[in-house]
């Protein structure tokens, strides 16, 4: 059985991925939430839309007129995420 890629976390703990790309994705997806291909560092890319529709949290939060929660939640979803390497 083939492993599945790493999370954006797993990234950032093996500083693959820095704070400030992941806080570029959260702001790509807050400015335009049709943004799939979205390259991370290093050769990563990762499909935004399918980071959100992956997390039902971040998809309510997005609803909401809290920018702060939206922007924790769509952050939550970016880590929780499996960028492809290409």
């Amino acid at each position: 059985m083939a492993k599945e890629p790493p999370t954006v976390s797993e990234l950032r703990k093996a500083a693959e991925v820095t704070d400030q790309e992941i806080d570029a994705a959260v702001d790509a997806v807050l400015a335009d939430l049709a943004t799939e291909a979205y390259p991370l560092a290093k050769g990563w890319t990762l499909d935004l839309v399918a980071a959100i529709a992956a997390h039902k949290a971040s998809q309510d939060a997005l609803l909401t007129d809290r920018e702060s929660y939206k922007r924790n939640m769509v952050r939550t979803a970016i880590l929780l995420a499996h960028p492809v390497k290409g």
